[in-house]
């Protein structure tokens, strides 16, 4: 549940956002990087597919929520029948044991509520940790104290603890996939607040900055004027690897059961449920574990892919490889205008 946090608790050297003549040159990286591109066309595919959830649940003619018993062998104690957790025209990849539920149904609209999820508390991440961040960064001493002691008592709290007993406590009819939004955004800003603050400390004292300050612009127009493209880079680098972490928590709050309920699908629900059935069918437990498995691994090669070009001077944590004809120019770090 926690967010990942800078390395060191100190202001990292500012980054500021590539001009636009550096950008292409970025896209050209970007797109040199074979498993990045191979990262950025799964999740290109994944999004379209649960976008597409109900068109393509149309054309098998089944739905995720449907009954069929016939196809449970009730002798094993609800078995699916046939090959491969019943595998047929009808039902492309099975049907669920104990419930005969489509498993092609129920992933496709499962991929829709992991996304949702993670990209909405992302996006609450993000918009709280600029907002805190920066007021921390350009308000006064005070409160910079408040809100930097607040955002350490968020970073020590146990995040999944709190986030299971606040899922327990709120009441049923209200929507689980906005709770889960909620709850892992409004438990997951801290190290948002932490890298703005830090980028803002360190901006703030370029020449700009003071030249718009001695102009009379105020805290919130220098904010949005000065600072915010500058922290551009670093904030969509740090949302980009907040996301598998987002994914990650959803499925596990949901497989601990305080998470989605049925009907609704989800990735973890399905896995949460597999786990009396490894043995008999092990298909069940293998299909959503795969597209979780692929879709935390896709966003974090694509995610550090993007941080390692917005930020050249940061080392790569992956080995993500780069084409052969990528020239060094191309590799080299966007070297920024002289003012």
């Amino acid at each position: 549940m926690a967010p990942p946090q800078p390395l060191t608790g100190e202001a990292p050297a500012a980054s500021p956002a590539p001009p636009a003549a550096g950008r292409p040159r970025i896209r050209r990286r970007l797109l040199a990087r074979r498993a990045a591109v191979a990262a950025g066309l799964v999740l290109v595919l994944l999004v379209l597919v649960a976008a597409a959830a109900p068109l393509l649940t149309a054309i098998e003619g089944q739905d995720p929520t449907s009954y069929h018993n016939e196809l449970l062998d009730s002798a094993a104690g609800g078995v699916p029948t046939g090959t491969l957790g019943g595998i047929s025209a009808d039902h492309w990849l099975g049907v669920e044991p104990g419930t005969g539920r489509d498993v092609f149904a129920r992933l496709v609209h499962g991929a829709r509520i992991s996304l949702l999820v993670a990209v909405g508390a992302t996006l609450v991440q993000v918009t709280i940790g600029v907002l805190l961040g920066l007021a921390s960064g350009l308000g006064g001493r005070l409160l910079d104290q408040v809100i930097g002691n607040t955002t350490e008592v968020f970073l020590a709290l146990p995040s999944l603890v709190l986030a299971i007993a606040l899922m327990a406590v709120v009441p049923v009819d209200f929507p689980r996939p906005l709770l889960l939004t909620l709850v892992i955004g409004l438990l997951g800003w801290s190290g948002t607040a932490r890298v703005v603050r830090a980028q803002t400390l360190s901006l703030k004292q370029l020449d700009h900055v003071a030249a718009a300050r001695l102009a009379g612009a105020g805290p919130w127009r220098i904010a949005r004027r000065e600072l915010l493209p500058a922290l551009a880079a670093p904030v969509i680098t740090y949302a980009v690897v907040l996301l598998p972490t987002n994914v990650i928590s959803e499925a596990g709050l949901s497989f601990l059961g305080v998470g989605v309920k049925p009907p609704t699908s989800s990735w973890g629900q399905m896995l949460s449920n597999a786990t009396t059935w490894f043995r008999a069918d092990p298909t069940y437990v293998l299909l959503p574990s795969a597209l979780l498995f692929t879709t935390v691994l896709a966003f974090t090669v694509l995610g550090d892919a993007v941080r390692t070009e917005l930020d050249p001077r940061a080392a790569s944590r992956l080995r993500v490889g780069t084409a052969r004809g990528a020239t060094p120019a191309d590799r080299a770090p966007v070297e920024e205008p002289t003012p």
